[in-house]
């Protein structure tokens, strides 16, 4: 079992930058495959970036991709998004999430862990 902490959400301007990071408890956290997700306000869960146990592989949302970057350091039980060119659209919830299958990490019906999100709000 694995408990998911996000940190590092807030307000900040269009054309921005935040760095989101997970810290995770347990001594597995290398094997477990990562994901954010994200939920705006009357919206359903998306799904917005994953990474593999070893960080060998990611994947990205269409609406992130070139702007969002996901990381991981097994050493520190921790799981980064990095997120630049902020636009409004990108306010919501970010829920960090953690499966033992690489696959399960994309689909929010199938993801084992959760975390208890942490806000970003993008102004215009």
């Amino acid at each position: 079992q694995v408990q998911l902490v996000e940190s590092g959400g807030g307000l900040v301007q269009a054309g921005g930058s935040l760095r989101l990071s997970c810290a995770a408890s347990g001594r597995t956290f290398s094997r477990y495959a990562m994901g954010w997700f994200r939920q705006a306000p009357g919206k359903e869960r998306e799904f917005v970036a994953d990474i593999s146990w070893n960080g060998g592989s990611t994947n990205y949302a269409d609406s992130v991709k070139g702007r969002f970057t996901i990381s991981r350091d097994n050493a520190k039980n921790t799981v980064y998004l990095q997120m630049n060119s902020l636009k409004p659209e990108d306010t919501a919830v970010y829920y960090c999430a953690a499966d033992y299958s690489y696959g399960s990490t994309r689909l929010s019906g199938r993801v084992g862990y959760w975390g208890k999100g942490t806000l970003v709000t993008v102004s215009s």
